[in-house]
């Protein structure tokens, strides 16, 4: 589902909601398939080779240019028009850097959640799904990024988050009402797809760009 913006025409190919892309493709509708292949072949090759990173906002930043970079010139790139969809509008786009830092400011204070229980981890990891969530920093592919970041950040941790398990509706919906302030749902449905791996967690020192 496209986003509802400020501005129809921002990134968008005059008179249509078709963002502008490196492949010229002007019909929104190939776009989003031709997108959806690319992305899926992207993030296939990024569960087997994880982008190195601190887990801070470049981290994140490096993680949305490598899936997106063959199709807009904008990856990686914070988004300079405000968003919102399905009622939800998410920060206002003169805010992210701000919300940003602070955000993983907060997640480098708490360790990357190394060394929590399972039930702390759980606990920790859907609210800092909803934090990003309402961040949601770029002009497209949010979802995508947050999960192979959130993915990755789990892996460090000690945990494993299987999204290809769940159902991408029962997400949504969760997700929609921890944004009006219910979060069981969204705790309840990561909880299902997480599990402790064997492998010990890797030193955050290792892992910077």
């Amino acid at each position: 589902m496209s986003y509802s913006i400020e501005s129809i025409t921002n990134n968008c190919y005059e008179g249509t909601t078709c963002l502008i892309n490196k492949l010229n493709i002007r019909d929104e509708k190939q776009l989003n398939v031709i997108e959806a292949n690319i992305t899926l072949a992207k993030i296939s090759f990024l569960q087997q080779n994880p982008i190195n990173g601190n887990f801070d906002f470049e981290h994140y930043k490096a993680i949305h240019k490598f899936i997106f970079e063959d199709l807009y010139d904008w990856a990686g790139i914070p988004r300079t028009v405000d968003i919102s969809k399905k009622g939800t509008s998410f920060v206002k786009a003169e805010n992210i850097e701000e919300l940003a830092e602070a955000c993983f400011e907060r997640l480098k204070k708490s360790n990357y959640f190394i060394g929590t229980s399972l039930d702390v981890f759980v606990d920790d990891i859907t609210d800092f799904y909803c934090v990003t969530n309402n961040l949601h920093p770029f002009r497209e592919g949010n979802g995508r990024t947050q999960r192979v970041f959130l993915s990755q950040l789990a892996l460090n941790a000690g945990y494993e988050m299987d999204f290809s398990s769940i159902d991408t509706d029962v997400l949504m919906l969760a997700t929609i009402n921890a944004t009006n302030g219910v979060d069981t749902y969204l705790k309840e449905a990561l909880r299902d797809i997480i599990s402790p791996t064997d492998d010990p967690s890797i030193d955050i020192s290792q892992t910077l760009l």
